[in-house]
């Protein structure tokens, strides 16, 4: 069965291979040796000044975020579950918040931000994603960053770029935090959520630290020992840095980023030639989302029929999106087989005779485009 989810995405043999070898205590040389690569690797990666590596899905991050960066009230963006989720968590600590809500084909509004963080001098973080990934959707997080920078600069910056960190080189100048997690374009199981840091967010965290599990700030004073505060996941570390290796033998960041957004641009191109339509205004790179009445019909036959599972969506649009993933080393030639699956069973369900547009479309767009 080919995944193409958008995360879990699938872990390539060699990593898989790495974390197979015997397990290691993590209060030892030997892993710090390991925990010590797999942050230089990250630190890279994120291009902050500090990366935090946590034992707990991307979740558990955004809430450490919340809790040590936003002291007193949040803009929340609301395109998606993931913007939806960050209001929950603000909810759950009785944090005061605003939402601006949108459809989740939508990206937020850069001077709506503005307009809340003038007129409001109690707001002082402003938590939303890079890549809303319920609808497939690109917010201008470096737009909104600068933005409010410029009018309050001590307004934390808090990015969920889950579904962009490794998709796309994020622009961190005016980001405090960007989060991320193992299950998405670094190919891992689930299990492991990262959090890069600048210098005023370390600055904050150092001056306080709450909360037991997620306190930043014993993480922060651990792991720049190469250890962690609580038990570590091994095996997913020993994985991460035979994941960031695997990046760079195949040709490093830079080459994956062009990579992923030929391929997206590409599908997306093939998608429409077969009249359908990529759902949000601003696609992300990391997936295709296609709105149809029929998705879930198609995502049936392709699993079924031709061996590929790719994901629905949620809520109101839960049984018409499909979602093709971009996340990771994704090879051409398995973007090409959905491709043609997918116009396959738009064939099986009339709605178009088989012609091969697809593959012709993606071929020639992803190679000469």
């Amino acid at each position: 069965m080919l995944l193409l989810t958008p995360g879990p995405t699938p872990v390539p043999e060699s990593v898989r291979v790495a974390m197979s070898t015997p397990t290691i205590h993590h209060r030892t040389p030997e892993f710090e040796a390991i925990f010590g690569k797999a942050r230089t690797y990250l630190k890279t990666l994120f291009d902050m000044e500090e990366v935090l590596i946590l034992a707990s899905s991307g979740t558990g991050a955004m809430e450490a975020c919340v809790l040590h960066l936003c002291q007193s009230k949040a803009i929340v963006v609301n395109s998606g579950k993931f913007g939806e989720r960050f209001g929950k968590i603000c909810a759950a600590y009785n944090k005061p918040f605003v939402e601006i809500k949108n459809e989740w084909d939508t990206p937020v509004s850069v001077d709506a931000i503005v307009e809340l963080v003038k007129n409001d001098a109690s707001i002082d973080a402003v938590c939303m994603q890079v890549c809303e990934s319920a609808g497939g959707l690109r917010h201008p997080i470096e737009a909104v960053a600068k933005a409010v920078k410029a009018i309050r600069p001590n307004v934390m910056i808090i990015a969920d770029g889950i579904t962009a960190v490794g998709v796309e080189k994020v622009e961190t100048t005016h980001i405090d935090a960007l989060i991320s997690g193992s299950q998405k374009a670094l190919m891992l199981p689930p299990g492991l959520a990262f959090i890069g840091l600048n210098t005023k967010a370390l600055e904050i965290i150092e001056n306080g630290g709450v909360g037991y599990y997620f306190n930043l700030k014993t993480e922060l004073k651990n792991q720049r020992k190469n250890t962690t505060a609580w038990t570590a996941a091994t095996t997913l570390v020993i994985g991460l840095v035979a994941m960031c290796e695997l990046i760079e033998a195949e040709g490093g960041l830079e080459k994956l980023y062009a990579d992923t957004q030929k391929r997206a641009m590409a599908t997306n191109k093939a998608l429409h030639a077969l009249g359908l339509r990529i759902y949000p205004k601003v696609p992300a790179k990391a997936m295709s989302a296609v709105l149809h009445d029929d998705a879930s019909k198609i995502r049936k036959i392709l699993k079924s029929k031709y061996g590929v599972n790719m994901a629905g969506g949620q809520d109101h649009i839960k049984e018409t999106l499909f979602r093709i993933n971009h996340m990771g080393l994704v090879h051409v030639y398995e973007t090409a087989w959905t491709l043609n699956a997918v116009e396959m069973a738009l064939s099986e369900l009339s709605l178009r005779p088989f012609d091969g547009t697809a593959n012709r479309v993606f071929t020639q767009e992803f190679y000469q485009g």
